[in-house]
C-alpha cells in the first residue's frame, strides 16, 4: 500500500467504484480506451494519472453520481499534489507529466512514459555509486531490469544512494547548487513564492497544498479576489464552483501552465506575480464581430454563441470524455486540433470566431453546434441556399 494517505484515499475511492460497478478492468479499459494494466494500478495506489480525464472516464464508466465525480476530482488534485511533496515516502507518480527544467546542466534524460495500450517498458535500476560532497558528475545507469509506472521507484534510492525527482519524463542531474521546477505542485521553502510571514495567504499554514472544486473558504476567496484583480467577471464568494472553475482554468491558459483547474504551487505563485490579464469584450462587441464575420448568417451565429458560452470568451466547459470546450463557440480539443489551434487562442475571441467561421463555412450550416438548433431555428436570419 502507498505511504501517502492522500493517495491511498484516492486509490480506495476508484476501487469501491470499480466494485460496485462489477466490471472488470478488460472491460473498463474498452469503455476508457486506457490499458486495463494502467487502471490496475490507479486503483492500487501505486501510479497518479496526470490528466484527470482519465480518471473522469473511468468514473463516468463505472456509473459515478455527480456528487462523486466532485469528490473524485478534489481527491485526485490531492493526491497528485502530494505525490511530490517533501517527506511523503511515496514512489507513486504521474504517467506523462513533462516539467520544465531551466539553467541545470542535464546529464541523463531517460524517458519512461507509460503509453496507455503499450507493453510494460523497461525499467532502468542506477547503480550503486555513492555520492561525494557537491561535485558534477555524470550519473552512471546500471542495468535494465522491469520497472512499473513508466518511473524510478524512490525506495532504490534510499541507504545513501542518490534521490531522484520523477515525474513522467526523469531528469537526472547533478552538478549545480539549485534547481527549479515549473510544476503546479507545492514544494518546500522559497520555491512557493511566499509565505504566512509576508502576506500571502495561499501559501500560508490556513489553507490547503490545493485549491479545488467544491471547497468554500476564505483561500477560495483569495483565489477569486486575485483573479477579480487581474480583469476575471468573477463573484467573490468564497465558494469555488463552476465559475472558479473556468476562471481558474482560463488564467492557467494565459499564464503557461497546465490548465487542470486546480490550484496548485505554480498557479498560486503566478497569481501573485504574473501580469496576465483576463479583461475581455463586452457582449456587444461580441455580438458585433460575429455579425462582421458571419456575413450570412449573422443572427444565427449570434444566437448559436450566444446559447453555447453566454457571449463569454472565457466560458471553458469540461465533457464527461475529459475534454473540453473552449471560447465564445465552444470548440471542443478534437476541433481545435483540426484548426491547429491552441487553447490559448481559443479564448481569444477574434481567433474564436473566425475558427467557428471556418467549421460554419465546410456545409454552411451550423452543423458543429447540434446542441443549440432550437437558437438557429429561432434566429431570424439563416444561411442561404447555394
Amino acid at each position: 500500500m502507498p505511504a501517502c494517505p492522500e493517495t491511498e484515499r484516492f486509490a480506495a475511492l476508484l476501487r469501491s467504484l470499480k466494485n460496485r460497478s462489477g466490471l472488470s478492468y478488460e472491460a473498463l479499459a474498452k469503455k476508457t480506451g486506457t490499458a486495463g494494466s494502467t487502471l490496475h494500478r490507479y486503483c492500487r495506489g501505486t501510479s497518479v494519472p496526470q490528466d484527470y480525464g482519465s480518471v473522469h472516464r473511468f468514473a463516468t464508466a463505472c456509473g459515478a453520481t455527480p456528487d462523486e465525480l466532485r469528490t473524485l476530482h478534489r481527491q485526485w488534485a490531492l493526491a497528485d499534489a502530494a505525490r511530490t511533496e517533501p517527506g511523503t515516502g511515496t514512489g507513486t507518480g504521474t504517467e506523462a507529466d513533462a516539467d520544465v527544467v531551466e539553467g541545470v546542466e542535464v546529464v541523463e534524460v531517460v524517458d519512461l512514459v507509460d503509453s496507455d495500450g503499450a507493453e510494460e517498458p523497461e525499467a532502468v535500476e542506477p547503480g550503486a555509486a555513492e555520492p561525494k560532497a557537491v561535485e558534477p558528475k555524470a550519473v552512471e545507469v546500471g542495468p535494465v531490469r522491469s520497472v512499473r509506472q513508466g518511473r524510478f521507484r524512490l525506495d532504490q534510492f534510499r541507504q545513501g544512494r542518490f534521490r531522484v525527482v520523477v515525474i513522467g519524463a526523469v531528469v537526472l542531474t547533478l552538478g549545480v547548487s539549485a534547481w527549479a521546477l515549473t510544476t503546479d505542485h507545492p514544494s518546500s521553502g522559497s520555491s512557493g513564492g511566499g509565505s504566512a510571514a509576508d502576506g500571502r495567504l495561499l501559501f500560508s499554514a490556513a489553507c490547503q497544498p490545493v485549491v479545488a472544486m467544491g471547497q468554500h473558504d476564505a483561500c477560495v476567496g483569495e483565489v477569486q479576489r486575485l483573479l477579480h484583480a487581474k480583469g476575471a467577471d468573477i463573484d467573490v464568494d468564497s465558494d469555488f464552483g463552476p465559475q472558479t472553475l473556468r476562471r481558474v482554468t482560463a488564467f492557467q491558459v494565459f499564464s503557461g501552465l497546465q490548465p487542470n483547474g486546480v490550484v496548485g504551487d505554480a498557479t498560486k505563485k503566478a497569481l501573485y506575480t504574473s501580469n496576465v490579464r483576463m479583461t475581455v469584450w463586452p457582449p456587444a462587441k461580441v455580438r458585433q464581430h460575429i455579425r462582421a464575420v458571419f456575413t450570412d448568417a449573422p443572427d444565427a451565429a449570434v444566437a448559436i454563441a450566444d446559447c453555447q458560452s453566454f457571449l463569454d470568451p472565457l466560458h471553458i466547459l469540461p465533457n464527461t470524455n475529459g475534454t473540453r470546450n473552449w471560447g465564445l463557440f465552444q470548440i471542443s480539443d478534437l476541433r481545435l486540433r483540426e484548426l491547429g489551434g491552441t487553447p490559448r487562442q481559443a479564448l481569444d475571441p477574434e481567433w474564436n470566431i473566425r475558427a467557428a467561421q471556418r467549421l460554419w463555412s465546410k456545409k454552411r450550416d451550423f452543423h458543429d453546434w447540434p446542441n443549440c438548433e432550437r437558437a438557429v431555428k429561432g434566429a431570424a436570419t439563416t444561411a442561404p441556399a447555394r
